[in-house]
């Protein structure tokens, strides 16, 4: 026990150094407002929130900045950084094997899961908006998948795809019996990877992205839907001409979170091994040129290629928005 504490002595002071000085810092930023003019109230918030401030400067925004120039570096974490240009991104373009394959993988990954999700989010959406007995109940049961730890439901996914002990598999027998198949080797074979993993994906419709549609569908009026009845509207028009425009906004959301979300996609495919030729998921490929061969420049690189790539896809969402985001306070 005294080894222990003597072992953690040296981590102790340094962390009471840190909160010392940072308590020390927002009593002098507190002190120095409230003699230049500021309001007391004010001065405090701002004190109060340089703790915050400082933790985005140091690992937020610092290591953000750095990393674009470790992309133009050859960098592998013992030596210091050797400017060579452009030299990654050439790599990347023209002799790195396993580049095209990860973009088209996660690309496809993204086309295929992000709709797919939306569109069962929204029907689950509106199952849960139905008045039916212990709807309380459901409402938890199909947020569960959102608080799950990932790195459990991988594993969980790795072994119902397994081919000779999977449950997929398993309730599939009767399909392969009747066609005389094999079962299907879903993670190792190239041609079957990626709707494995779109299958897995559909498991996030019943997480966050349902329970925020739900919201957007509690916050629709009522009125609208009887003017509708009024007017002879069916259950169908009800949906295309009022659910879906004043839900719109949600979707929207729904919708970037969704590009951004899929094409970040890491902890699943890091735990599920796949063929080379299938290609791997970018995230995890920045990964492994970071952490296993110890290209920090070259990982820096890809890095910002995938944040080139979800901005641009993020921009063109947000330009499209216009024609088909309905908001109501900008309506006359």
């Amino acid at each position: 026990m005294e080894a222990a504490i003597q072992s953690y002595w040296p981590t102790l002071v340094r962390w009471s150094l840190v909160g010392g000085t940072l308590g020390a810092m927002m009593y002098l930023l507190n002190t120095g407002l409230q003699r230049v003019g500021v309001k007391r109230d004010v001065a405090r918030g701002y004190a109060f929130v340089l703790p915050w401030i400082i933790g985005f400067l140091v690992f937020s925004l610092y290591p953000f900045v750095y990393s674009f120039y470790l992309s133009f570096t050859e960098y592998n974490i013992f030596q210091p950084p050797r400017w060579i240009g452009l030299d990654n991104y050439v790599r990347m373009f023209t002799s790195d094997r396993n580049f095209w394959p990860s973009l088209r993988l996660t690309l496809l990954y993204a086309f295929f899961n992000v709709p797919l999700g939306m569109i069962g989010a929204l029907g689950v959406a509106l199952l849960l908006n139905r008045n039916v007995r212990a709807i309380g109940f459901w409402r938890t049961l199909y947020y569960l998948p959102a608080v799950l730890p990932a790195a459990a439901v991988a594993l969980l996914w790795r072994w119902m795809f397994s081919p000779s002990s999977g449950l997929i598999n398993f309730f599939l027998q009767p399909f392969y019996a009747l066609f005389n198949m094999e079962p299907l080797a879903w993670f190792t074979d190239p041609n079957l990877v990626l709707p494995a993993y779109v299958i897995m994906g559909m498991w996030g419709v019943f997480g966050a992205n349902a329970v925020i549609l739900l919201a957007g569908l509690k916050n629709i009026p009522r009125e609208l839907y009887e003017a509708a009845q009024i007017d002879g509207a069916g259950a169908w028009a009800q949906f295309r001409s009022v659910t879906i425009p004043m839900l719109s906004p949600t979707l929207f959301y729904t919708l970037v979170t969704g590009i951004i979300g899929a094409l970040q996609i890491f902890t699943q495919a890091f735990f599920i091994t796949t063929p080379q030729r299938a290609g791997q998921f970018l995230n995890v490929l920045i990964y492994q040129e970071a952490f296993a061969f110890r290209h920090m420049g070259y990982a820096s690189a890809l890095a910002w290629f995938l944040l080139m790539v979800i901005l641009v896809l993020t921009l063109l969402v947000i330009r499209s928005s216009a024609l088909w985001v309905y908001y109501e306070s900008e309506r006359g």
